[in-house]
């Protein structure tokens, strides 16, 4: 069931804001623990939406933007426009005009973001943080307060700063533009951070509702749907593999049969759902 465009969470609306979407990699190389024989009795439910015919992870991109009473707020920016991807050769100084035209598609322009969260600091979640202007990169959302968790900051920062951070995260900051806060910050009434280190050191869920989490955010707890109903399938391109798996089995328990929306960055159905038990796992229900 693919998950609407637009849609309600409690007195939140969200807007799914598309980048691209497509097959990725193997999904036996994206979850290495998984063999053939383990992959057979659920071919049939992730295809074709999650899983093509050569058993490959079918991935989407892409943004969410939340209108809560106060504000605007996009939740990680896709990949972006004209930036530095060599290990992404279908993204290296990509040109693109679908992300512009979805954001207007949903009646959005650069301009009405407040605020821009995003989960962590991969390549395909900060990539419209920046655009080109005049050669040299600006924030792409004018107004916006970019907000980081100061902690995955300082772990990139102290890495061998490659192009991801310096094209998409440092002219913010240059800018004095980013709010640097803690994994577990409160921001207002209406949104909090909830720590899920795994994917990266400092990745963070971002929740919205007032008195109570109305939407959840995962960002890359998990990247298959078969995630889903097997939390403790690790995937490869999870910095720490085993932190990983306790923060999307906490994030699934968390929200497990509760009227949250949970809305996931990558798996294309559905994208947004209510979480559910299933045996030893979870399903999503689409909404």
């Amino acid at each position: 069931m693919t998950s609407p465009l637009t849609f309600a969470a409690g007195a939140l609306t969200v807007h799914r804001i598309v980048e691209m979407s497509g097959p990725t990699l193997g999904l036996r190389q994206l979850l290495p623990g998984l063999s053939d024989e383990a992959l057979a009795p659920h071919r049939g439910w992730l295809a074709p939406d999650s899983l093509d015919a050569e058993d490959q992870a079918i991935m989407i991109f892409q943004s969410y933007v939340v209108r809560t009473p106060h504000h605007t707020i996009l939740i990680d920016s896709c990949v972006g426009n004209d930036k530095t991807l060599p290990q992404a050769a279908n993204w290296h100084k990509r040109q693109g005009r679908d992300y512009e035209l979805a954001l207007t598609a949903a009646g959005l322009r650069y301009e009405d973001i407040d605020y821009v969260f995003c989960t962590h600091l991969h390549m395909d979640h900060v990539g419209w943080n920046t655009r080109l202007v005049d050669g040299k990169w600006a924030p792409t959302f004018p107004k916006a307060r970019y907000v980081f968790s100061a902690s995955e900051v300082q772990f990139w920062e102290g890495q061998a700063r490659g192009p991801v951070f310096e094209e998409s995260v440092l002219p913010v900051l240059e800018a004095g533009r980013a709010d640097l806060v803690a994994d577990d910050a409160m921001i207002g009434d209406h949104v909090r951070l909830l720590p899920t280190p795994g994917h990266t050191p400092h990745h963070v869920a971002v929740l919205l509702g007032k008195g109570r989490d109305e939407a959840a955010f995962a960002g890359d707890v998990l990247h298959s749907p078969l995630q889903w109903r097997q939390p403790d399938l690790a995937a490869a391109i999870d910095k720490d593999q085993a932190a990983a798996v306790v923060s999307r089995r906490g994030f699934l328990e968390r929200y497990a049969d509760t009227g949250t929306v949970c809305c996931f960055a990558h798996t294309p159905s559905p994208s947004a759902g209510l979480v559910r038990r299933l045996g030893d796992g979870f399903t999503c229900l689409g909404i």
